[in-house]
């Protein structure tokens, strides 16, 4: 979908003010956490409406002390709203935000509408924050391992240029939603109980198992998600022609991604250097202990918002190119606090912001 604003165009800062915050999904995986961060990071928030489908509308939802009711989405609910947080999927996104940008609000979207859209900024707050200002009313979030992969890519990419990527993904239960997760829990105890797995939310069980990423498969074999990680990754990167292949698992770990990284540069690039370039990052927090055989695992991350990397190394087959690993809380870096550091930039003056790591 290409979108076009029908309303006036918004400031491209929000306003120096406490703001009115809509969540669409407030009741989501996504949503929940969301909101959580929001308190933590004390974003100035002076009216929160929660918004979700009709089922889950006239119910309350706890946020700060306080008890919210929940909306349902409809163009009254966006009006005097400075700020949408959407998780609730693409056909939602596709429905609301602009209603939500006539209104006169700034919409962060977390699903994959508008990721591709020319004119819908891409963003990933450590790498391109500048191109957030550059929104006409709608802000795409990135895919989930996306971000976990161009944080780690963006600080090398700006001392040597990037030639070739090679990726492949251990992505957690939760970037299937909240029922996953449950279901990877009820289905392992059911194993653990010597019975049969029957998985109802994804195609096959989790439970002491993984498969191939269940997104649609494309007339070239590749997956919805595999092809969202190449073309995304390009657009936030500012790098059209980048040559990036990817293979997405999922595995039976509850709410954080893993990703194995090959990357192939213009030129040799020291592996020291790469590593201290990293371990000064932002949002990178460097996990190593070759001694030990000790690096990131996603219970480092859990819960937590920097991609943790790690096992850096030169690529035996290839004197330009090094192999690393990462791991990322998939509901927090990869999906909520991203949104939120994009909503904290746009309450930034636009000339305040630097250029990202690439």
């Amino acid at each position: 979908m290409t979108f076009t604003a029908t309303a006036p165009t918004p400031s491209s800062t929000l306003p120096r003010r406490p703001l009115r915050v809509a969540i669409l999904g407030a009741t989501g995986a996504v949503g929940q956490e969301l909101l959580q961060l929001l308190a933590e990071r004390s974003f100035p928030v002076a009216e929160l409406i929660p918004l979700a489908s009709p089922r889950s509308a006239g119910c309350s939802l706890a946020w700060e002390g306080r008890d919210h009711t929940i909306r349902e989405a409809s163009e009254a609910a966006f009006e005097g709203v400075d700020l949408v947080l959407a998780s609730a999927g693409g056909s939602a996104s596709k429905q609301w935000a602009p209603v939500a940008v006539q209104a006169g609000a700034v919409v962060i979207d977390n699903s994959s509408a508008f990721r591709l859209d020319p004119a819908v900024p891409l963003v990933v707050p450590e790498v391109n924050p500048e191109a957030a200002f550059g929104h006409a009313g709608i802000i795409a979030n990135p895919n989930c391992t996306t971000i976990l992969l161009t944080v780690a890519l963006a600080p090398l990419a700006a001392r040597r240029p990037l030639r070739r990527v090679v990726v492949s993904t251990y992505q957690s239960a939760s970037g299937a939603g909240a029922r996953a997760m449950e279901e990877l829990r009820r289905l392992s105890r059911t194993v653990l109980d010597g019975g049969e797995p029957v998985s109802t939310v994804l195609p096959h069980s989790l439970a002491f198992n993984l498969f191939l990423h269940n997104s649609p498969l494309q007339a070239n074999g590749y997956c919805e998600e595999e092809l969202k990680m190449v073309n995304e990754t390009r657009k936030i990167m500012g790098i059209p022609d980048l040559r990036l292949t990817a293979t997405c698992v999922r595995v039976p770990v509850l709410r954080a991604h893993s990703e194995a990284v090959n990357i192939e540069f213009s030129e040799p690039f020291p592996v020291a250097e790469a590593r201290a370039l990293l371990a000064k990052a932002p949002g990178v927090e460097l996990i190593e202990d070759f001694e030990a055989n000790r690096f990131p695992m996603p219970t480092d991350v859990t819960g937590r918002d920097p991609v943790a990397v790690g096992r850096l190394r030169q690529d035996l087959s290839d004197p330009n190119a090094l192999e690393l690993w990462l791991c990322g809380d998939q509901i927090r870096k990869g999906a909520a606090l991203n949104a939120i550091q994009i909503a904290e930039l746009l309450c930034q003056p636009a000339a305040t912001v630097s250029g990202g790591g690439a």
